[in-house]
This record gives C-alpha cells, structure tokens and sequence, in this order.
C-alpha cells in the first residue's frame, strides 16, 4: 500500500478482542498516537447516540425528522416528481441512508468537496440545508431496495441529537462516549486552538482547519488509532450500548455504484470481500473520506483500524482493510 505514489502517511492496527493479538505499522512519522480525522467515521458516534436515545425511550426510528427538527428547515428538502416527501423522512430513513435526498458533499457542479481542494472554508448547518434543497433527491424515501450516501442524513441526524439532549453535540459525544470510555484525545473541534490534522490531496498538504470544523455529526471529529480501536471495540461490544440492536439495524442495501462493494445497514457499513471461488468474509464498521477506516471482520474476530490520508481517493482504505481481512489469521 504505501509503494503507491499517493501514500506518505499511513497507520494500521489490528487487534482480536481480548487484545493478546495486536499488530501495527506506521509510515511517514504516523503513529500510534499521532492525531489523525475520523472523517466520516464520525457517523459511528452518531449512531451511538442515537442507539442510546434509543435505549432511553427518547426517540423511536419510525419517528419523522419534523418533530425533533423546525419544520421551516424541512420544508422543501425532498421534492420528487412534483410529490413533497419532505415530512415523510424518518430517523431510520437518514440512519439506513434511506432518505432519498442528495449529498451536499459529493453531488453537483459546485459539490463542497471539490471546493475543499482549492480552499479551507467554514459553512453553516443551514448553509448544508440550502445546497440539499437545490439538489434533486434520488428517490422516495425508505424505498425497497435503495440506499444513497448522503451526509446530510447523519447532519440531520446530529441535529436531533441536540434537539432532543439540549446540548451542543460535542458535549453529548464527550457525555455519551469519550469519557465512558476515557479517550483523552479524541474530540470534535470547536474552539480555535483544538488541532485539526492536516490531509493530503494528490501530493498536496492541505490545512483545513475550518472545513473539518463545520463538519460535525458527518465527519468531524478528530482521534488518534489507539482511540479509534477502543471505541470501536466498545461499539461492536455492547460496552455503549446493547450489541442486540444490531438484530435490529443489520439490513444491508448496496449504495450507489460510486461506493461499491459498500452496503449500508443502520448507522454502518458492510463490506464483503474474498477471493474468486472462496468463501466472502464479513467486514463491518465505516471508511473516511480522507483515508480513514475503523472495520470489526466477525468470522476472523479481528478489528482493524488506521488511516492512509488521502483525500484524492477514497477507495483506497476499502482496498487496504479487504486484503488485509484476507490474509490476516
């Protein structure tokens, strides 16, 4: 992996369960400790507080977004084909990226993550909204079969967080995760002396300290690959939350070509990977936009996270965690 052009910094670490398994490998001054982005990541601790509001009977998953979210930021989000499914959308809709609507990241001319490239910049939660509603959703909300990355799902879905806790959604992730269980340097930045790692495009080095800031519930927060592996530990353990939801929340649906192999079930993603005429071994857990990855494989009892930070190709910790999942033992 790091023979490629595209690489000069790397971290991986495996790990079983119990721990007396552990393996790991730093490239270009990356370490265990040294800071990288979750990314998109992110979304497994928003999935974790939702599951929690969950457990706590604040929420159900059928609940429609419009009654945790003001009507007026709803309104017009998802209009298809002249029919107005705006106040249709529900949690489990954005958690299963059922929702149908568009992705203000990816999608369009003027999509934000090619502006990112050319310049650092800050944007707003309703600033997200509007580039949404400009967009034309991709197809009626919980249809059979359909699953659409979109980050404003899980931004919605931060929002409800809020909503429902009345606090900041750093704070609810320091509440509901970080101190539980005791990540030191794990965080979602707010505050202008927080440090955001830079990421690599091509072979450029890009700061972009008030993008990843106003990325919030879809990709904001920072750790480093010995925090990222006891939380995702934790995650697929049931040390946050009962492990029995994912009874729950395991119904996979292929995303759009752009993603493939990635299916997504209730707040993660699924990756099935093997050889020709071999059986397909299970991966589960979330990539990063930005090179990031945190993945359990079930069969193998294996956790693998790191980060190749690389900006320009996102396929690239899929690549790593699937070759790695086949051959590690």
């Amino acid at each position: 992996m790091v023979a490629s052009s595209l690489i000069h910094e790397c971290v991986c670490l495996i790990e079983n369960t119990a721990g007396d398994i552990s393996w790991y490998k730093g490239y270009g001054g990356k370490e265990l400790g040294s800071p990288l982005l979750m990314a998109s990541i992110t979304k497994l601790l928003t999935t974790t507080c939702i599951i929690k509001l969950l457990e706590d009977g604040k929420l159900q998953l059928e609940d429609k977004v419009v009654k945790y979210i003001d009507s007026d930021i709803m309104k017009d989000i998802h209009i298809l084909k002249g029919v107005d499914y705006s106040f249709d959308i529900t949690i489990s809709d954005l958690l299963f990226q059922k929702s149908g609507l568009p992705d203000w990241f990816l999608d369009g001319n003027n999509n934000y993550a090619r502006r990112a490239i050319e310049e650092d910049f800050s944007f707003s939660f309703d600033e997200i909204v509007q580039a949404t509603k400009r967009l034309k959703p991709i197809f009626p909300p919980n249809t059979p079969n359909k699953a659409y990355y979109s980050d404003i799902n899980f931004d919605l879905l931060g929002k409800i967080i809020e909503s429902i806790t009345a606090m900041p959604l750093h704070e609810v992730y320091k509440d509901f995760i970080f101190d539980p269980l005791q990540l030191k340097n794990t965080y979602l930045a707010v505050k202008d002396n927080e440090y955001i790692p830079p990421l690599y495009y091509k072979k450029h080095r890009l700061e972009r300290h008030k993008f990843i800031k106003s990325n919030g519930a879809s990709g904001g927060v920072t750790t480093n690959a010995r925090e990222l592996m006891i939380f995702l530990k934790a995650f697929w353990s049931g040390k946050l939350f009962n492990s029995n939801i994912f009874d729950t929340l395991a119904t996979y649906n292929r995303l759009q070509l752009s993603f493939y192999p990635i299916c997504y079930a209730g707040g993660y993603m699924r990756i099935e990977a093997g050889y020709p005429f071999m059986p397909k071994i299970e991966l589960v857990g979330h990539s990063g936009s930005t090179g990031s990855f945190a993945f359990y494989v079930p069969e193998k009892d294996l956790f693998l996270v790191g980060d190749v930070n690389q900006f320009a190709k996102p396929s690239l910790p899929i690549r790593l965690v699937m070759k790695l999942a086949m051959v590690a033992n």
